[in-house]
């Protein structure tokens, strides 16, 4: 049995508002069925709706004491990084121990999770993060990014609409007609396509901009209006049909196609990412003081550092009369749906971790190699030691 003589450890969430856990009591049974040993925390799965006796029932043992599953585990499934556990005044990274494996989406090369990656590799912990699995057809079923993007690009539409003081449909009144309320997408990826489809339900008037052709034409086909970045494919499609990583005067070029559409609309959706390095920022002070007064950004690229200059991480805040609007775990708050998609996608990754019961990392293999963060008291995750760098000059 490919788990048989490994505790496998899921601890409860601790961001705020994050209600997802990293298994459910179907994910479990076949944990069990393939020789693991389960350990869930106390009341991990209330959020999504799972209670302990569901998971005991899977063949999971219940554990209160969290500084114990961490310490029992040979491998840690989580949702979100680590972070500090108030209620037990510790940082969950000490609570781990050398040689154990972490899965997470650990967003390594966002400055704010810098120190907690170089933590990790003190401890010598091997660390993989789900956000760098390649999109390849391979990696499909572990593809956490690309579930959880579908989440997020829903329901950052869903929120603007909450918070926008005007209907989104165009409303026929005793007044005459109002018109429809106008979206724009910048980054048309699996989030940004999501974002626009949820718009085009709603009735918006819908714009989408990207540096990839072939996301372009997808955004196309659901109606979008295309604002073009004047950016050359080939100096933007990376491995993989991601956008790549682009130099500052390419981004300024960028940013000037979107000036006059950003003064227009009333909801900006921000899903720009390069795999693995720092979100670019394509929307400036400037831009942001140019918009209309009761406009809202979704920034929902910020776990990768976020689009927008403004943003401010996990928080709702509100600049020039723009709210902008820096929630990190969007995901979180649609968890059942979220956490069914989560649980596949990393069990199916932690499988290929796994072999005849102890954990044999392939560094050949193009998905582990990509996601792999830290091994051997090293950070080695190619986006993050890049980060870091630009940090370094930053403060120089």
């Amino acid at each position: 049995m490919k788990f048989k003589g490994l505790t496998i450890g899921i601890p409860k969430e601790i961001m705020t508002g994050e209600n997802r856990v990293a298994a459910t009591p179907e994910t479990v049974r076949k944990l069990v069925a393939e020789g693991a040993r389960v350990i869930i925390q106390h009341s991990a799965g209330v959020g999504a709706f799972f209670e302990d006796d569901e998971y005991k029932n899977a063949g999971a043992i219940i554990e209160r004491d969290v500084e114990k599953l961490f310490s029992d585990a040979d491998i840690i499934m989580k949702v979100k990084e680590p972070m500090f556990n108030e209620e037990r005044g510790k940082h969950e990274v000490d609570m781990m121990h050398e040689g154990q494996l972490l899965v997470a989406f650990l967003h390594p090369a966002n400055p704010m999770n810098h120190e907690m990656v170089k933590n990790l590799a003190k401890k010598k912990i091997i660390s993989l993060s789900l956000d760098s699995i390649p999109r390849i057809s391979r990696a499909q079923p572990m593809d956490a990014l690309t579930s959880m993007s579908t989440v997020a690009g829903y329901k950052a539409v869903i929120s603007a609409s909450t918070m926008l003081p005007k209907f989104i449909p165009m409303v026929g009144t005793a007044v005459g007609m109002i018109q429809p309320a106008k979206i724009f997408v910048i980054g048309a990826g699996v989030a940004g396509l999501q974002a626009l489809a949820t718009a085009k339900r709603l009735g918006a008037a819908t714009y989408a901009a990207d540096v990839r052709p072939e996301a372009v034409e997808q955004a196309k086909s659901l109606g979008a209006k295309i604002i073009d970045t004047g950016i050359d494919p080939k100096d933007a499609i990376g491995p993989g049909g991601y956008a790549k990583h682009l130099p500052e005067e390419l981004l300024e070029k960028e940013r000037n196609s979107f000036k006059e559409i950003i003064r227009e609309v009333d909801v900006v959706i921000l899903s720009a990412l390069v795999p693995g390095k720092l979100a670019p920022i394509l929307v400036t002070e400037e831009m942001v003081k140019s918009m209309q007064h009761g406009s809202i950004i979704e920034d929902i690229s910020i776990d990768q550092g976020g689009n927008c200059a403004l943003t401010v991480p996990g928080k709702v805040v509100k600049r020039y009369d723009v709210t902008i609007n820096g929630t990190k775990n969007i995901p979180g708050s649609v968890p059942v749906t979220a956490t069914h998609m989560f649980s596949k996608n990393i069990l199916n990754f932690v499988f290929i971790l796994v072999k005849d019961g102890k954990i044999n990392l392939d560094l050949n293999d193009e998905i582990i190699r990509s996601a792999l963060v830290t091994i051997d008291g090293e950070v080695v995750h190619e986006g993050t030691l890049e980060a870091m760098r630009e940090c370094v000059e930053v403060k120089k």
